[in-house]
């Protein structure tokens, strides 16, 4: 009988390129892989293996099967200590006005406020810590900014009775694991021709997403590869469970917008059906172009290099010497306090010794004639032991930037001046300046992508719950076409890298220099809640802001008056409200009409004012 072959369809082509694809980059980044996890096991403490000539990870052998392999882990808590410092960086992200315009501040305001509300709803500031683990062990961590339509508030439901939900922003931190870039050299994310990430999923999840039911299968959790067996006898990672059950392998390809594609491609496929094909979703980039939902964050950049470098790369060597040198240590101590004994060949049971040792009071019986068991004195611990073990000391404080005034007094006693230990400090926070940088740069694109994301989906009318001012509840009815810049910016209070002790030193100083008295030299109401605001005695704080309420009339008077008058009225301040609707007639472009109904409103105003100062006199 004939064989016959059937030509495969162009789905089939196109989820075998991607799958061919990912193989090929995940062969190239094999070694790099292998570097991650074995900074892992450093730093949760299994730290006798190495990666051997194959590319795998093994345990390596005692050299004498009476050898100390005890582990003294100074690696865990040294990223935990950077992590800390690390976690003095929680910027806080405000929007910038296109224009002086009013229409363009109140866009600001409500972008800002959208990013607080998301920033909140999201717990950004886990999110960062999680991300700051990842990259803080493997070098590199990454964070996934996307559109959930299953997120948010209801708004109806289909006709089989399920609910149709807003959608919201999603943001998440990604694994190094999951993201293989086209170029291992090319250092920004920005210019890979594609990205894929590929994730290990359960079949429900897929089924959920996609409506597509797949097998499941056993799945490795950090190389995203089968479980296989034998790959499990020969070696891997080391006291590690790394496999889960019923996931399929989900891989999304990424391709950057061309000439020939000017919205990109994203093409979706697990367990060799495709899930997804088409533009790359979201409008997130610069310029209203599609871009990848990722940003990048590492610890080290490296030159040349895509994934950064982590500070257990340069640790491991420390690690290892130090846990010799107190092994060796130790052993030493041994031979001083166990005695090594010296008998003469036959003279004695050399089984029962071995088996009993010297036990205070035991009888020894010996050969007549013959020369009785000795101790062999083998002196004191030699110094160059605990040399060597501060200078390895001082080297994970050097290499990590995580020095601390306490263990390391001696080094600077001569220092008796609070200036002169606040330099030390300051020098040795710069040792970390990269990656506050790295944590920097990532939370403004955060904001940008969570904007963006916004203007594009929330298309329909949504409210917005926020805290204003004097805590108060505020609430924006918006649109996406509401929010017109992103351009995102960290507040000035969250750029220092400041201890909150150092914070309230810094609004001391402030306040016996008198810069927050007003020109009377007195501290108002306001002044005083936002700093017990600042201090963390928030609680404290009675009195509401009136200016700011007044401010915030004054606005909402200067949106009516473009069609209609406003009425005054006789709570209002009426400094305030010339001031405001003065702002207003300067920066708003309106019409003649407007412009003198404005100017009217102004004039009642000053007559109130008048009035006012006349009856005081």
């Amino acid at each position: 009988m004939a064989e016959t072959f059937t030509e495969k369809s162009a789905e089939e082509k196109l989820v075998e390129e991607v799958e061919n694809d990912f193989l090929r980059r995940q062969e190239e980044r094999r070694t790099i892989e292998r570097g991650w996890q074995l900074n892992m096991n450093f730093l949760c403490g299994n730290q006798y293996c190495d990666v051997n000539s194959a590319g795998e990870i093994y345990e390596e052998d005692k050299q004498y099967y009476w050898q100390a392999r005890r582990v003294f882990n100074h690696i865990a808590p040294t990223v935990e200590i950077r992590c800390s410092k690390l976690g003095r960086i929680r910027p806080s992200l405000t929007v910038r006005a296109a224009s002086d315009e009013e229409r363009d501040l109140h866009s600001a305001s409500l972008a800002s406020a959208i990013l607080s509300a998301v920033c909140e709803e999201e717990d950004l500031d886990g999110i960062i810590s999680d991300a700051t683990i990842w990259s803080e062990t493997c070098g590199t961590a990454f964070y996934k900014v996307l559109w959930d339509g299953t997120a948010g508030s209801a708004v109806g439901k289909t006709e089989d009775g399920k609910e149709v939900k807003q959608g919201d922003v999603k943001i998440a931190a990604v694994s190094p694991f999951e993201i293989y870039p086209y170029s291992l050299c090319e250092e920004k994310l920005s210019r890979q021709p594609s990205v894929i990430h590929a994730k290990a999923m359960p079949v429900q999840d897929i089924y959920s997403a996609y409506g597509v039911k797949l097998a499941g299968k056993d799945i490795e959790e950090f190389t995203l590869s089968p479980y296989s067996a034998a790959s499990h006898a020969k070696g891997g990672a080391p006291e590690q469970k790394t496999t889960r059950h019923g996931y399929e392998l989900v891989i999304e390809k990424y391709e950057k917008p061309t000439e020939d594609k000017p919205d990109g491609r994203l093409t979706v496929v697990a367990g060799g059906r495709l899930l997804y094909d088409g533009v790359l979703p979201y409008i997130n980039g610069d310029g209203g172009a599609r871009d990848y939902p990722f940003i990048k964050q590492t610890s080290i950049q490296l030159a040349g290099s895509f994934f950064g470098k982590s500070v257990i790369d340069r640790l491991i060597p420390v690690q290892r010497a130090y846990n010799a040198v107190k092994n060796r240590k130790h052993e030493f101590l041994n031979r001083i306090s166990m005695g090594t004994v010296a008998v003469e060949d036959g003279s004695v049971d050399v089984d029962e010794l071995c088996e009993d040792g010297l036990v205070p009071g035991k009888v020894i019986t010996y050969r007549q004639g013959g020369k009785p068991p000795e101790m062999l004195t083998l002196g004191s611990i030699p110094s160059g032991f605990a040399d060597e073990e501060n200078k390895l000391l001082d080297e994970f404080a050097q290499i990590s930037g995580t020095g601390d005034l306490v263990q390391n007094a001696d080094s600077f006693a001569g220092v008796t001046s609070a200036t002169g230990l606040q330099i030390i400090i300051e020098q040795d926070d710069e040792k970390l300046e990269n990656s506050y940088q790295q944590i920097k740069r990532a939370v403004k694109s955060i904001g940008k992508q969570v904007l963006r994301l916004y203007r594009q989906f929330a298309s329909d009318v949504r409210l917005l719950r926020f805290a204003g001012e004097n805590n108060v509840l505020n609430l924006y009815y918006f649109k996406g076409s509401d929010i017109s810049s992103d351009d995102v910016v960290l507040e000035a209070d969250s750029d220092a890298n400041l201890t909150a002790a150092q914070r309230r030193n810094v609004i001391y100083e402030m306040l016996d220099r008198g810069l927050f008295a007003d020109e009377n030299g007195k501290l108002s109401a306001v002044t005083k809640n936002k700093i017990l605001e600042i201090l963390g005695y928030e609680s404290l704080s009675g009195e509401r802001d009136l200016s700011a309420l007044n401010r915030a009339r004054a606005g909402e008077e200067n949106l009516k008056m473009k069609s209609a008058a406003a009425e005054l009225k006789a709570y209002d301040d009426h400094a305030v409200h010339i001031t405001e609707h003065t702002a207003f007639l300067l920066t708003e472009k309106l019409t003649d009409a407007a412009e003198k109904r404005i100017c009217a409103h102004i004039d009642m105003h000053k007559q109130k004012l008048e009035e006012e100062k006349k009856n005081e006199n």
